[in-house]
């Protein structure tokens, strides 16, 4: 479960409490027509505390506290969660949309829709709950032209970013945000792109195992790459690899099933979000589709065996 009212970093990883993991994985981006398999990890996006850099952060961000990660426009990520031997449930934000229920982030469980992942029996979460077997991935889109999620749902752009909560069993662990100034519109937000085959397990523990509020939550800004070098002072890392590439090499996509499983019902809010293509044209990279031998089945993975990250007012 999670434990301890805290998130950390650790190298690229995100540590909510004492024991999930989140790693941002850098990834192909996948056509927007179609339905496809899952496409690799590329390495992991670099993770920095904002409480780290007072002088060169945005004020609202500051209020906010969390991580920021450098994203390029247009790239695709996904998330992998490891490290959670108990069950933990955890929720995913997209500019303060549930990316399970289309719901508007409550900072509280809910299982009528259920606005939240099951850990440790879903590894990786790599796009918004919008089809029946299927998501539609997460891809990184400016704030203002209504391309995000979290635009289409609520028809405002105004938060931006990441969010993530965790619940562990209960007791509940108090939380403390300290007061700050209104948040203002972060830098970029998360859009849809193309379709994958991932299910969203459904939840069947009964809902007194979870406690009624978070034990760790971050908000994880998104920077594009310049302010990203103008903040940290570091290189931000190069460009994804071209997809059409990758395939042509031979390398891997996979497929993941878990027989015990239930998927969870898509959400019908989700379910109307366009892909980001609608906004900013259309997809040019070319799209070479991986031969059968490249397709690498997965099953359930094994869980594996920082300083303090602020939370903020958001």
């Amino acid at each position: 479960m999670v434990g301890g009212n805290e998130a950390r970093i650790e190298g690229d990883t995100l540590l909510l409490g004492d024991g999930v993991r989140v790693r941002f994985m850098r990834t192909l981006r996948l056509p927007e027509t179609g339905t496809h398999r899952l496409p690799p990890g590329l390495g992991t996006f670099p993770l920095r505390r904002v409480e780290d850099y007072p002088d060169t952060v945005p004020d609202a961000w500051r209020a906010k506290g969390g991580v920021m990660m450098p994203v390029y426009l247009r790239e695709a990520m996904w998330l992998s969660f490891a490290g959670s031997p108990e069950p933990t449930a955890l929720q995913v934000g997209v500019g303060k949309v549930c990316a399970i229920s289309g719901r508007k982030w409550t900072g509280k469980l809910s299982r009528r829709p259920q606005n939240y992942v099951v850990l440790p029996r879903q590894p990786w979460l790599d796009g918004i709950n919008s089809g029946k077997g299927t998501v539609r991935q997460f891809v990184a889109v400016p704030l203002g032209m209504g391309a995000t999620v979290e635009g289409q749902v609520t028809g405002e752009e105004t938060v931006g970013g990441l969010q993530l909560g965790g619940y562990g069993g209960p007791p509940p662990m108090p939380m403390a945000a300290p007061a700050g100034p209104p948040p203002a519109a972060a830098a970029m937000g998360i859009g849809a792109g193309g379709t994958m085959r991932q299910e969203v397990y459904q939840d069947d523990r009964p809902s007194r195992d979870w406690s009624d509020t978070a034990d760790a939550r971050v908000f994880v800004h998104l920077v594009t790459p310049p302010e990203w070098r103008r903040i940290t002072g570091e290189a931000p890392p190069p460009s994804p690899v071209d997809r059409a590439a990758y395939t042509r090499a031979g390398l891997p996509w996979y497929d993941y099933f878990d027989a015990d499983g239930t998927d969870l019902d898509p959400s019908g809010t989700l379910a109307d979000v366009k892909p980001v293509g609608e906004w900013l044209g259309d997809d040019l990279d070319p799209w070479t589709p991986p031969a059968p031998h490249q397709i690498t089945p997965l099953g359930p993975p094994p869980a594996p065996p920082g300083a303090p990250i602020a939370d903020g007012d958001w």
